[in-house]
């Protein structure tokens, strides 16, 4: 197994961090410095910053209700981030991003599989969201913003739009990209003043307060793991 894929199938970091710390040399194999590309061995005992990585954990899945403000990575670099944000004893990683402006579900894993099968996009996974803008959608805008918007050298995927009261309405996605539904809003010249996601698949935010992490239920696991095969 490649090293960045085995420090995040052990729930040390996603596989992107892990390859930053490889890069800046806090990983190592044994005695031997890690490098980018190398192969973990049966046997071989790998360490980050000196710690062993444990190959026998139990896997979590957590839903967090995130704030304005907390930025979606678990990267040293920047602050104020979800290890800052999150108090829980193992180490975990985001499954996908919520920019730092938004709010609402993110869930969080220390299973490299299950977060690389959910943020794959050909999967075509849902996410919920409700989204406030400054003025209403009119009709024409929501018709149009359903059947694929150009941003970003690409044109979303078809989305649903729904329970419209006012400024706010429901929007599902099956895309992740960059501040897209900011995006898709900014094209025909609306500003999204919040955004809360409600719902990722089939787990739903419900009454979990803002700032608070659960663990998931062992049927929602088995509903997410269903969905998957």
């Amino acid at each position: 197994m490649r090293i960045n894929r085995y420090l995040s199938h052990y729930g040390v970091c996603s596989r992107r961090e892990a390859d930053r710390r490889i890069e800046s040399g806090r990983v190592r194999i044994g005695d031997r410095i890690a490098t980018l590309g190398d192969e973990v061995s049966d046997g071989d005992v790998v360490y980050v910053d000196d710690e062993p990585v444990s190959a026998s954990r139990k896997e979590v899945i957590l839903a967090y209700n995130k704030p304005k403000g907390i930025i979606c990575t678990t990267a040293e670099k920047e602050h104020p981030n979800l290890t800052d944000a999150l108090d829980y004893p193992d180490r975990v990683f985001p499954i996908g991003r919520l920019d730092k402006d938004s709010t609402g579900l993110i869930l969080l894993t220390n299973d490299g599989k299950l977060a690389d099968e959910l943020m794959r996009g050909r999967n075509d996974h849902e996410k919920e969201y409700v989204v406030t803008t400054d003025k209403p959608l009119s009709e024409e805008v929501v018709k149009a913003m359903e059947q694929g918007v150009p941003i970003l050298d690409t044109m979303t995927k078809s989305c649903r739009i729904f329970d419209r009261e006012g400024k706010t309405f429901h929007i599902i996605l099956t895309q992740g990209l960059n501040r897209q539904i900011r995006r898709m809003c900014e094209y025909f010249g609306y500003k999204v003043t919040s955004l809360d996601r409600i719902r990722f698949v089939s787990i739903e935010l419900g009454d979990l307060p803002e700032g608070k992490i659960r663990e998931l239920t062992d049927d929602e696991i088995n509903e997410l793991t269903n969905m998957m095969k």
